[in-house]
């Protein structure tokens, strides 16, 4: 007898509905699974022909086929478990077919017959639930979907529970709908207020926070930038609904989704500098996210960067210009977003010192300038702030008084955060910043005063700096003047934002 159950797999962001079709047939026994399955889906018969006897249900002495349709498109995971389980025992007339109808199943069976979760069960759920009337998936799974409105979602324990459910011996409630909230959690161990002097450098960050501007902080070791730079999360506004929904879809494809469901938090990731090509832009024969999609509107830290390979940097170019990866396969090729801010820290040379006033650098200037070509100039383009962390003096050490603390200037940040998306209301939240605009929306919203003008003229002659740069320090110019409330850019907005670009200045040659 033939069967069909309705499954779906993960492409990308998105999800595709996958038909289960199960033909139970006389002949020998035999179990196969056709239309391009992986080798998880290949190894599931043992454990779907296991878990449906620990069930205490009989396992069909006939020929099984299982065909997943479309034929033609690459299918992967252990969430096809249950589908197929399901889909053998209604060939078998244990379930009825129309009752199975309109229902998605998914999940991963273990040889009891018990339900593991599956990776994927967001962006599945968010893209096809205007095609089933109800969803039934794994309890462990129901966390990071029951913050979807209007949605019919079933958590199953079991394989025995779904039949069950099914044939109204003994339903299951449909899980409730959580209202998630962002409210400001427990503070943080980590605070500006920690970091002793470098006040310059703070407002670096603020504006780079306010507009969400990548940043470079360069200076010898034991000036505080590491520090300085783990502290940059403790200044970043909340989410809103739909960056944390898209970023827990990344994470949750990535099956790096912890039990509590929605993130609530933005990200922060900080590889290692030895971190693979692969492990950052993200691979396999089937593309999962890296490094740089999941800190997709988060941050992403890289300490000592010219430490890491020529390639591994080389693949933040893309990103940062248009937000997104894309990695390409045999198979396939996957987009992920990638719209984080960049805070990376680095040294002046390979012992440090250069730029140190009280400290001899042993550097020769080949070893120098080897060292900072190892930053391509193309990338250093699109990082917008470059910030010279110095040396603190003794005075500075020993001062007892601390700066502002992350909370007070998080609430300009988020004042500043207000008027922006107040300007890009027709994008949507996660592209809401200054730092995201486009030339048209740099043509319309930064209006310079003619003193402002003549001064960024004056600059770019001399400082002989790219057409990006150019865009980038407009970029900033906005974010300074809207953290002072001005609609016109004045010439004090532009002097500070090109000071930002002390790289452009040749500072180190």
């Amino acid at each position: 007898m033939l069967a069909k159950v309705t499954s779906g797999c993960v492409l990308g962001m998105d999800a595709c509905p996958i038909d289960v079709e199960v033909d139970v047939a006389n002949g020998l026994p035999s179990f196969s699974v056709v239309g391009l399955p992986d080798t998880s889906i290949r190894e599931s018969r043992d454990r779907i022909r296991s878990a449906i006897k620990n069930s205490g249900f009989k396992f069909p002495d006939a020929k099984i086929t299982v065909n997943l349709s479309p034929a033609g498109m690459k299918k992967e995971g252990a969430g096809f478990d249950l589908p197929i389980a399901v889909g053998i025992l209604a060939a078998c007339n244990v379930l009825s077919q129309e009752d199975l109808e309109g229902i998605f199943f998914c999940g991963e069976l273990s040889l009891n017959g018990k339900l593991k979760p599956f990776r994927g069960a967001l962006p599945v759920v968010l893209s096809l639930k205007k095609r089933f009337r109800a969803f039934m998936i794994p309890e462990k799974n129901i966390s990071e979907v029951s913050n979807i409105k209007g949605i019919n979602v079933f958590g199953a324990v079991s394989l025995a529970g779904v039949v069950e459910h099914i044939r109204g011996v003994q339903e299951m409630p449909p899980a409730a709908y959580k209202p998630v909230s962002f409210a400001e959690g427990s503070p943080s161990r980590i605070d500006l207020r920690d970091v002793k002097g470098q006040e310059h450098v703070k407002r670096g960050l603020e504006v780079a926070a306010s507009g969400r501007h990548n940043v470079l902080l360069i200076g010898p070791p034991g000036s505080g930038k590491s520090m300085l730079a783990k502290r940059v999360s403790t200044i970043l506004t909340g989410f809103s609904m739909d960056e944390a929904l898209e970023t827990t879809k990344i994470y949750s494809i990535a099956g790096q989704l912890k039990a509590e469901g929605l993130l609530k938090e933005r990200p922060v990731r900080a590889p290692h500098h030895t971190i693979s090509y692969a492990a950052m832009a993200g691979g396999g024969s089937s593309p999962l996210p890296g490094e740089i999609s999941l800190s997709h509107n988060g941050v992403l830290f890289l300490d000592e960067f010219p430490e890491f390979r020529r390639d591994v940097l080389e693949i933040l170019r893309q990103p940062m210009e248009t937000g997104e990866i894309t990695i390409s396969r045999r198979e396939r090729s996957v987009r992920y977003p990638s719209r984080f801010m960049l805070v990376a820290a680095m040294n002046p040379c390979p012992c440090g010192y250069f730029t140190d006033p009280r400290k001899r650098c042993k550097c020769s200037s080949y070893q120098i300038q080897r060292y900072l070509s190892k930053i391509s100039g193309p990338l250093l383009d699109r990082i917008d702030i470059h910030l010279e962390v110095p040396r603190l003096e003794y005075e500075q050490l020993s001062a007892r008084r601390k700066g502002e603390s992350s909370k007070d200037i998080k609430k300009r940040v988020a004042g500043t955060g207000q008027i922006q998306k107040k300007r890009f209301s027709d994008k949507g939240a996660c592209s809401s910043y200054n730092a995201f605009m486009d030339t048209r929306e740099i043509e319309k919203f930064c209006m310079l005063s003619e003193e402002a003008e003549e001064l960024l003229k004056s600059a770019v002659l001399e400082l002989g700096i790219s057409a990006r740069a150019y865009d980038k320090i407009l970029k900033i110019s906005r974010t300074i003047a809207d953290m002072e409330g001005s609609e016109i850019i004045d010439t004090y907005h532009v002097s500070e934002a090109v000071g930002y670009r002390c790289l452009d200045q040749n500072l180190w040659s």
